[in-house]
């Protein structure tokens, strides 16, 4: 397999948020006394946010708006994608690599900006994509290959050179549709479709230990910085060479300067 550039899922497939997210529908429904369905988490995860929204109107029969609910859900989640949702095991090992071998990378996600930003700077690897792409900007969820299709458009790569990584079943398929590789990545939400996910699928991951690698040579190491806080402390995160440090965070620089007898100065630097 080969592809010049990886367009991957937040939600369950980067990041280890499904829970945050089961968490919400439970205190939202239980909020207005309703019970939770075993499917709902299921439905509702391909979907946009507004599609998600009238979904829930529809099956409870609310008398709310769907930009209510979205608010609400917004609120409640804003805090944990700010601080507390992390990336899953290797997922930033298998990123660095393919950043070494000059593979553009892109975000699909049906997440708002206003979460998944401020995630991905906390967990150091917004900079890592070349173009970040939510069902916000399309209108539709990625049952449609409509956000797929942009992030191709954004990286300005063919889709038949494309992979995507995601953990739903309708948006492989729909990825698939329009003539990407896709790469189903388990996640236990998704379990039940595992074996229509594996259908479609190139290939199939239980995480990105043994994602696939493209064919691609003369790759470069990355460099990359510890970054620190404000007491020296290192915070356990760290971020490619020359990008943008996030606010709050700090790398160690040690510069030597060597003067002779004649007042000329010899200098040394280096940043950790």
């Amino acid at each position: 397999m080969d592809f010049d550039a990886a367009t991957f899922d937040l939600d369950g497939t980067l990041l280890n948020s499904m829970d945050v997210w089961e968490q919400i529908d439970i205190r939202f429904l239980r909020k207005r006394n309703l019970p939770v369905p075993e499917n709902y988490v299921t439905e509702i995860c391909a979907r946009s946010f507004i599609e998600a929204a009238q979904y829930t109107i529809d099956l409870f029969g609310l008398s709310e708006k769907t930009e209510e609910i979205i608010q609400e859900w917004n609120e409640m989640a804003l805090y944990e994608y700010s601080h507390n949702v992390k990336l899953l095991p290797h997922t930033l090992d298998y990123l660095l690599r393919l950043k070494e071998r000059h593979i553009k990378l892109a975000v699909a996600t049906g997440l708002p900006g206003k979460l998944f930003k401020p995630c991905l700077i906390n967990n150091s690897v917004w900079e890592l994509f070349e173009a970040v792409c939510s069902t916000d900007e399309t209108g539709r969820g990625k049952e449609y290959p409509d956000v797929f299709e942009l992030t191709a458009r954004k990286l300005a790569v063919s889709p038949k050179r494309c992979i995507v990584f995601d953990d739903v079943l309708p948006a492989l398929r729909s990825a698939k549709q329009v003539g990407m590789f896709v790469c189903g990545v388990y996640d236990k939400y998704s379990a039940h479709h595992r074996t229509e996910i594996e259908h479609i699928s190139d290939c199939y991951i239980h995480d990105f230990k043994t994602a696939p690698l493209p064919c691609k040579t003369n790759t470069a190491p990355i460099k990359l910085w510890d970054l620190y806080n404000a007491e020296r402390t290192k915070t356990g995160a760290t971020i490619q060479r020359g990008a943008k440090i996030p606010a709050g965070s700090y790398h160690l620089s040690v510069s030597i300067w060597l003067m002779n007898r004649q007042g000329q100065y010899l200098s040394f630097s280096k940043a950790s």
